[in-house]
């Protein structure tokens, strides 16, 4: 099968390639320099330039790659301010590559005849609605409002989620990723998360009833390769069997990377720091189902349970 990735050199995209070449798939990947076009092509498959926000620019790359499986992991992370005021500033070109770039991909796949479309999306905590069970499935909608701070981050989610699953001609599948930890991610044991929990720098706020749900980076990309090769369109949470409260999961953090025991702080005292949203992550968000992906996927995450991960898996 020829698979191309858009994103070959993020925190997905890097590790699926390798791994798809080895599986026997003709794989080409996109960078957006010479540079990530030379690491993709170490990493086994074929490496091609494209600007994701230029749509003559995608059209060609996918002619080239003529690819019966196009995969987005166009995301543009680096340089975060981490501020959770600043939600939308940081993630502004992610959103236009989540906009934008899934526009220009979907046109350029149906003009190449490409059959099947697996996009990534998001459903660690902050997308899912905030009444209810603490752990919700695929049928439950995203969140109406996710706070003034990540009004067009949730804009643009539901932007890609609705054209990739509601596109004609196409298998279209949308990743519901949890939140990424493991070797490379600011969640590691040399991260930026990682060296900030580990100072007791992220305080549990107002109690820390917020559900997350977590994922490690190798247990995300076996459920993408899954996703290429099988299952029916739609979309999918992509996160381990064990959402659980920041009261719980961020202690259990601090331990395993030999740090300080997290601060707690009322909501009041912590609001004018992070924020509305940033006080609604720590106390209200909802975390994932992964049962729909693990019955109609095949797969099953590596790291069940956080718990094992942060111990283990970490890096």
């Amino acid at each position: 099968m020829r698979v191309f990735i858009a994103g070959a050199t993020g925190a997905v995209g890097s590790r699926l390639a390798p791994l798809l070449s080895d599986e026997g798939h003709d794989v080409f990947g996109s960078s957006r320099n010479d540079a990530g076009r030379a690491a993709v092509d170490a990493a086994g498959a074929t490496g091609i330039v494209m600007d994701p926000l230029d749509a003559g620019s995608v059209r060609e790359a996918i002619a080239e790659a003529k690819p019966d499986v196009v995969v987005h992991q166009l995301t543009a992370l680096s340089g975060m301010t981490g501020n959770l005021k600043k939600w939308d500033q940081d993630f502004a070109v992610t959103n236009r590559l989540r906009t934008e770039g899934t526009d220009h991909l979907l046109a350029a796949a149906r003009a190449s005849g490409v059959r099947r479309f697996v996009a990534q999306s998001y459903g660690g905590h902050w997308t899912n609605q905030r009444t209810g069970g603490p752990v919700k499935s695929e049928d439950d909608p995203l969140v109406d409002r996710a706070g003034k701070e990540a009004t067009q981050s949730l804009r643009a989610l539901k932007h890609l989620e609705r054209v990739v699953t509601t596109a004609a001609g196409l298998e279209g599948l949308v990743l519901r990723y949890g939140n990424f930890y493991g070797p490379g991610n600011t969640l590691s044991r040399d991260g930026e998360m990682g060296q900030l929990v580990r100072r007791g720098k992220i305080p549990v706020v107002g109690g820390g009833r917020g559900v997350w749900s977590w994922i490690h980076i190798d247990d995300a990309v076996a459920a993408t390769v899954a996703a290429i090769e099988r299952g029916e369109p739609g979309i999918y949470n992509v996160v381990d069997d064990d959402p659980a409260p920041v009261s719980d999961w961020l202690p259990y953090l601090a331990e395993q990377l030999g740090g300080k025991k997290p601060m707690r702080i009322p909501a009041w005292l912590a609001r004018p720091l992070i924020g509305e949203f940033g006080v609604e992550l720590m106390t209200s968000v909802r975390g994932s189902s992964n049962a729909k992906a693990k019955r109609e996927l095949g797969w099953a995450p590596r790291y069940s349970s956080w718990r094992e991960g942060f111990r283990t898996g970490i890096g």
